[in-house]
């Protein structure tokens, strides 16, 4: 393809896809609101607009004659779906990854991101551009610049280690227009703290690691309205998390080699899963429940990365296709400077600290422990779009309903950012972001993947579209 075509394809796919029909009408679909509601049969949508104008029965529902129809017979109608952990700038350079994630998230039905860690300079004219039509995207949210010790841990980040840091640096991403802050793991305790009691004076959440030096509970009574990944998580549940905390920040022998390194990891962890109690697990998930701390396990990265256990994450997996090869073969570099120092006993040991940590995201369910899935797209091996429904299915397998697995991509991130009187169920006057399915959800939550159309604020990206930007994904990775 030419330079000019190559224009002209890419302006068709991100700028205006398909004429938009002021109505649409979905028909005769049964309809899983996420409300909490069981399925609902012969149900007619339609949307006017952004916006859902009438949801009812097929016969009670007036539909205009210049609407466009879609007979769904046989077919699922659920909200669009969230991620509620990506980093759309962390893939590459400032200015990278979005002519393959973006299409990566529209093709798999994702209509809105939590963006935990990027840089502003893309972070702020992307999302104008989505707003004002220019670009097709799914909306975002984001964090803007970690919060870190030094030297921190990622980029882009800003090194905190006084109040004085604390509050000139929340103050400055509240001005430049950040939903929440994002704190990181090497924060010392005091500048932790210090950001807390800033993000409080200027009425903006706070979210992200638990810091190492800090406990799961203290981030929970400070305010952090989410914690990643279950940082701190199995420390907090076991019976001596003091001597844990004392043990991971000893002093090592000197010059330490990788492998003394890695073998000194390995025997705290064997002592973090050896320590694990019921009892102390049970009084952290009443503390969050009591405070209202969102979980976001991203299980798929503790699978692929942080506990890899069997190589899952395949080199040879055929989606890799839609990730570009400058970031497949860091990716594999990243894999195979790790994975020269596991044994057979480490990755056996990884593998029954996942299980742990998805025993307990199940007794959080359980107990009430509000939880989002995210999946810390693009980390290593974490593929935009289809991780997601990886991580429902790993929710699933986890113990939680495929309901609830689906509320947690649903009506639980439009409640946690505040939006859910216009967003996350299918219900009369909100946006029209929608997912049509070819098999029922709540049978499987794999079928999450079966998508025949996504609606993204009432404009309607029908299968013909969907493999469209598949495509465009396709040719650009194959070309960087």
């Amino acid at each position: 393809m030419n330079r000019f075509m190559h224009f002209f394809a890419a302006f068709w796919l991100f700028g205006c896809s398909k004429p938009a029909h002021s109505v649409l009408a979905v028909t005769h679909v049964t309809v899983i609101d996420a409300t909490g509601a069981g399925p609902q049969a012969d149900m007619t949508v339609l949307i006017n607009g952004d916006l859902i104008a009438a949801v009812g029965g097929f016969s009670s529902v007036s539909i205009p004659r210049n609407a466009q129809i879609i007979d769904a017979r046989g077919k699922f109608l659920i909200p669009g779906l969230v991620d509620s952990h990506v980093h759309l700038t962390g893939a590459g350079e400032p200015n990278g990854s979005r002519e393959f994630f973006l299409p990566l998230l529209l093709a798999n039905g994702i209509t809105t991101v939590r963006d935990m860690g990027g840089y502003l300079e893309s972070l702020v004219p992307l999302r104008r551009d989505i707003q004002d039509g220019k670009r097709l995207g799914p909306e975002i949210f984001f964090a803007g610049p970690y919060l870190d010790g030094s030297p921190p841990s990622f980029q882009p980040s800003l090194v905190v280690s006084n109040g004085v840091e604390a509050s000139e640096d929340v103050h400055t991403l509240v001005q430049q227009g950040v939903d929440f802050i994002k704190v990181q793991s090497i924060l010392s305790r005091d500048a932790y703290f210090a950001i807390a009691k800033a993000a409080r004076r200027e009425h903006i959440t706070f979210v992200g690691h638990v810091p190492d030096r800090v406990t799961a509970v203290e981030a929970s009574d400070a305010g952090q309205k989410s914690i990643e990944h279950l940082t701190g998580v199995l420390r907090a549940c076991s019976s001596d998390e003091p001597r844990l905390m004392r043990e991971q920040f000893q002093a090592g022998p000197k010059n330490p080699t990788a492998a003394s390194s890695h073998a000194r990891e390995m025997e705290w962890e064997r002592e973090l899963l050896e320590m694990y109690s019921e009892e102390r697990a049970a009084a952290l998930i009443a503390e969050f429940v009591l405070n209202g701390t969102w979980q976001v396990p991203t299980l798929i990265l503790l699978r692929n990365d942080a506990y890899p256990g069997k190589q899952t994450d395949s080199p040879t997996d055929p989606l890799l296709r839609f990730v570009p090869r400058t970031i497949t073969g860091k990716w594999k570099q990243v894999r195979v400077t790790r994975d020269k120092l596991f044994t057979a006993s480490d990755f056996e040991l990884r593998e029954k600290l996942l299980s742990q940590s998805m025993h307990i995201l199940s007794e959080m369910q359980s107990s009430g422990v509000p939880i989002l899935a995210g999946t810390d797209s693009a980390a290593p091996y974490v593929i935009p779009g289809f991780a997601l429904h990886q991580e429902l299915a790993l929710l699933v397998r986890a113990g939680l309903s495929p309901m609830q697995a689906l509320r947690a991509a649903t009506r639980n991130p439009a409640d946690f950012l505040g939006r859910l009187k216009t967003q996350g169920t299918i219900e009369l006057g909100k946006t029209a972001n929608l997912l049509l399915l070819d098999a029922n959800p709540l049978d499987d939550v794999q079928n999450t993947q079966k998508i025949r159309a996504v609606v993204l604020r009432g404009q309607l990206l029908d299968r013909e579209v969907l493999d469209g930007l598949l495509a465009s994904a396709q040719k650009f990775a194959s070309a960087n």
